[in-house]
């Protein structure tokens, strides 16, 4: 026996339960009425998948627990920046202008530990073969790989680059100048 009652017609029956749970999950009215009214629309979009003679309002119950979780997984992703301190940081590097590469990879080569800059250095700058590296600085040469690796690898966080991106365009040159700035100063 079908019924000719439309389940839409229970919807606004429930509202305030829902608030009340909306709020309880929220903890902020205005969020908590946003997903009573987004869980609305989606029963109503949706009620033909809800079964006549169950619990209407434990069904809308589930829909706004779902939009719930979902909203905060999706917003757990995301990065709050109210004052654009992280969208001012998000700018592309004009490749003509080695200077500004040069003064990134500055920056970025300081904050790397001691060990790191001194691996760089020797392997990187000076050429020497990880084995005579490691002698230098007294590690075994396992060592010394590893230290190398990781150390490109935080230097390219730094300056947020993907595995594998040339540096300074390459310009092999200038990285080599870079990395033995610590050194002598040529006249």
């Amino acid at each position: 026996m079908s019924s000719s009652i439309d389940p839409r017609d229970e919807l606004p029956d429930h509202i305030p339960s829902l608030r009340a749970f909306a709020i309880s999950l929220t903890r902020n009215v205005a969020e908590a009425d946003d997903l009573v009214q987004e869980t609305i629309l989606k029963a109503w979009s949706n009620i033909e998948k809800f079964t006549v003679g169950t619990d209407m309002r434990a069904w809308l119950f589930t829909i706004l627990r779902n939009t719930f979780f979902s909203s905060k997984r999706k917003t757990k992703r995301e990065v709050a920046d109210p004052e654009g301190i992280h969208a001012g940081s998000l700018f592309e590097r004009p490749e003509h202008d080695g200077r500004l590469a040069f003064a990134d990879f500055s920056k970025a080569f300081d904050q790397l530990s001691a060990e790191h800059r001194e691996v760089l250095i020797l392997v990187g700058a000076n050429g020497y073969a990880y084995e005579e590296a490691a002698e230098m600085m007294g590690v075994a040469v396992g060592t010394a790989k590893s230290r190398a690796n990781r150390a490109r690898q935080r230097l390219c966080e730094l300056l947020g680059m993907k595995s594998g991106e040339d540096i300074l365009g390459g310009d092999a040159s200038m990285t080599m100048a870079v990395m033995a700035r610590s050194g002598p100063q040529a006249a």
